[in-house]
């Protein structure tokens, strides 16, 4: 099932390339707000999976053109991003240490909506194509044998870099990743049902239509099972809560103003982000591969 938020947060399955509105399904769940609804779905969606079902095939849709997307987690608790998780397409001997920052929930931004690069001293500003997973039962301490049972679904997730920022000479992942508008998702999650494999994903971005990264979750150097396992023995997860399970970094490359930047997993849909820069800083158009070779070649 593909599951989002549309126009004024109004939730919605999508069917082919119709949206169909289920507000009135989920009025039992206790809510304030749209995050609010998400996370009482997610926990209680074997509840509500067989009138969602219904409601797909039998109710009349509009067009998915005619809507505006919204953020399919509006505002998680936590959002928690693997560092260095990828075995770089074979480049690298073994797998890094594991290791994992917290982004801001307020860093979250939907599909359609604008990235805003800050004025900050930064040598370059990255995307990075991860595959998200949204937490569908509270997970403290699990076991990878049963962590994907904690899971509700997937989604396109970019994490947005601003690189070279060091005050006191640290590598500070907090200037790094968690400016408003860093942490783009969506269109929609597609729930554990329609995804048996996390493991077999295909993942692209495209910058202006240029191909930049294209790899498989299968290069992952601990799936994600492993990943929750690790991640849930040191703090408990909550339905709603966001793991980024990380980027393999061969195809990471600077965003400017003025691009469009699309990412795109298997059975997730396409993610689109407009890029604005009030500086209009520039660097040379390249992924980190590219830059990498022409290094090497002494151009």
């Amino acid at each position: 099932m593909r599951f989002a938020f549309i126009d004024d947060f109004v939730p919605a399955v999508i069917v082919g390339d119709q949206v169909v509105e289920v507000q009135d399904i989920l009025d039992s769940i206790p809510m304030i707000n749209a995050q609010d609804l998400l996370e009482g779905l997610a926990s209680r969606f074997d509840e509500f999976r067989p009138q969602l079902e219904a409601a797909a095939k039998e109710r009349k849709g509009k067009p998915l053109s005619s809507v505006r997307i919204r953020p399919p987690v509006p505002q998680p608790g936590k959002i928690v991003c693997m560092a260095g998780n990828y075995m770089e397409s074979g480049t690298i001997p073994q797998a890094y240490d594991v290791d994992a920052f917290l982004k801001a929930p307020s860093s979250i931004l939907g599909s359609g909506d604008t990235v805003v690069l800050p004025d900050v001293p930064a040598s370059v500003f990255h995307h990075e194509s991860e595959l998200g997973v949204v937490i569908g039962k509270t997970a403290s301490k699990v076991s990878a044998a049963n962590a994907l049972d904690h899971v509700f679904g997937y989604l396109n997730f970019m994490d947005v870099s601003a690189r070279g920022i060091a005050p006191n000479g640290n590598n500070s992942f907090w200037w790094q990743k968690s400016w408003d508008t860093f942490g783009p998702i969506g269109p929609w999650i597609l729930t554990t049902d329609d995804c048996p494999d996390p493991q077999n994903l295909d993942i692209k971005l495209w910058n202006n239509g240029d191909l930049r990264h294209d790899f498989n979750t299968s290069d992952m150097a601990r799936s994600v099972s492993e990943v929750i396992e690790w991640v849930s023995n040191e703090v408990t997860l909550n339905p709603g809560d966001i793991i980024a399970t990380g980027t393999n970094h061969l195809g990471l490359g600077p965003l400017q103003d003025g691009e469009t930047v699309e990412l795109e997993i298997t059975g997730l849909g396409r993610l689109s982000v407009n890029i604005r820069d009030d500086q209009k800083r520039t660097w040379v158009r390249e992924t980190v591969a590219q830059q990498e070779a022409r290094e090497a070649a002494g151009k």
